[in-house]
């Protein structure tokens, strides 16, 4: 082991004047500051639209508490990461370049494949939820100048089916970009828009309580026998606490936002710093959007605060921040669906590496854009996942149980178990030792609590097919 260490000091030392990293790729140049700044874009995103309504159903304690348990949750389990981006020392050791790899070089094959599930489930659940959060947008668009022109008591009922279709053919062009590295632009335009329509929201509702027609707010949230029934307290609780882990799940970015630092100091040491940064700058935003929205809208919040329109004027900027969401979620789909487009398509390229319809490729020649590379099964494959998750938006097109449900499913595996597992094995942590039975603790807890919010979300669900009625 020494030796190894030793070697890798050697030839970190013969490479680092030059413009290749230790395992041979280009050097890296990011910072503590880089990262940071990756970590909050990543971080706020359309997770903050539900946090007025969660902390509507959790009240003035709890609602703030749990926000600051899944931060510090996400924040300690993010400097365990940290630690096993090199492999098997934190500092001399191999770079694993994604959460995968890291899972595989340090827990093996069957995690691995665990991994792998929890993962592309998450990513195809992400892409169903951001095309109805979408159309509910668009809708709110039309509903908004709508309410404007003919009053705010207007009926102004707008289908989202109509919406759904647009999204999805935008998304069926934008699928149609070969390779993930040149949707660089689109990331920065997502995370441009996250932070518009954020601060539109903190915003507006800044200005409703200033102006005294805010709503009725409690310590302990919706109240029994008023706003809702014992058993809808309890679930929408549940489900509260999903829609909570849906904002802060983002350590399936973590190890690609580290490979981005360059080697000195020590990357472990300066994603430390970019954590703490991140993450305290990311809870104080939703802290504000959560408390001055629940401040503004009372225990009577919209499940989305920029579209249940609790916010009526002024309508322009309303729609200003329904345009940022929907331009925003465009990117972000294509974000979180080519790994899934690329992991079909190395596949299908192995299984049939002599078929002309999965390996040729022909340019195209696009005015105003040059030329672009398309393949016959890439386009019908792309297209029908695109339409599938369209469809199944249009079946199920509920933001808060949807939310609520992903939350529940990514934040366990992907923020806690493997980054705690990890940590256990690579720093050969005893068993039953102090700190091995805090960690497993913790794992367990989490657990519990994500059964729980899948449990409410499951049951949001269930009660709203019970009166919807799917492309009616």
């Amino acid at each position: 082991m020494a030796m190894e260490l030793e070697s890798n000091r050697s030839l970190s030392s013969r490479t680092s004047s030059y413009k290749y990293d230790d395992d041979g790729r280009l050097q890296r140049t990011g910072t503590w500051v880089t990262a940071s700044a990756h970590i909050v874009t990543a971080v706020i995103g359309s997770g903050v639209l539900s946090l007025a309504w969660a902390v509507a159903q959790l009240g003035w304690i709890a609602g703030p508490i749990i926000l600051m348990i899944f931060s510090f949750i996400t924040l300690f389990t993010s400097i365990l990461l940290t630690d096993c981006y090199r492999y098997p020392d934190p500092v001399y050791g191999t770079r694993n370049h994604s959460y995968m790899e890291m899972v595989k070089n340090i827990l093996g094959g069957i995690q691995y494949q665990f991994c792998g599930l929890a993962q592309y489930i998450n990513l195809v659940g992400i892409s169903i939820g951001y095309t109805i959060t979408a159309s509910i947008s668009m809708v709110a668009i039309k509903r908004s100048n709508c309410f404007h022109k003919y009053g705010h008591q207007a009926e102004c009922h707008t289908s989202d089916y109509p919406f759904m279709i647009i999204f999805g053919i935008m998304q069926i062009l934008l699928s149609q970009i070969p390779d993930f590295h040149e949707l660089s632009w689109l990331s920065i335009v997502a995370a441009i828009m996250s932070f518009g329509y954020s601060c539109i929201g903190i915003g507006l509702s800044i200005a409703k309580i200033a102006g005294g027609n805010h709503g009725k707010t409690s310590l302990t949230g919706t109240i029994v026998g008023v706003d809702v029934t014992g058993q809808q307290k309890l679930w929408n609780s549940f489900q509260a606490i999903g829609n909570i882990a849906f904002a802060y799940a983002f350590s399936i970015v973590m190890i690609e936002i580290q490979d981005t630092l360059k080697s000195s100091p020590p990357e472990n040491r300066a994603m430390k710093m970019a954590s703490v940064t991140g993450v305290t700058v990311t809870t104080l935003f939703y802290l504000l959007c959560g408390l001055l929205g629940y401040g503004a809208f009372g225990n009577n919040a919209p499940g989305n605060f920029l579209t249940g329109f609790g916010f009526y004027e002024p309508y322009w900027l309303v729609d200003i921040g329904n345009v940022f969401i929907v331009v925003h979620l465009v990117g972000a789909y294509q974000v979180f669906a080519q790994p899934i487009f690329l992991l079909v398509e190395s596949w299908s390229v192995k299984r049939w590496p002599d078929s002309d319809f999965i390996g040729k490729e022909y340019a195209v020649s696009i005015p105003l854009i040059g030329k672009l590379r398309l393949n016959a099964f890439r386009a019908t494959w792309r297209t029908v996942f695109v339409i599938v998750t369209a469809v199944v938006a249009m079946i199920l097109p509920f933001f808060n149980s949807i939310v609520g449900l992903l939350g529940a499913f990514s934040f366990w595996p992907l923020t806690v178990y493997f980054p705690t597992e990890m940590y256990l094995t690579q720093s050969k942590v005893p068993k039953f030792s102090i700190i091995w039975i805090g960690m497993k603790s913790l794992n367990a807890f989490c657990l519990i609590v994500a059964l729980v919010a899948a449990a409410g979300s499951i049951h949001g669900i269930i009660t709203e097919l019970k009166t919807y009625k799917p492309f009616s």
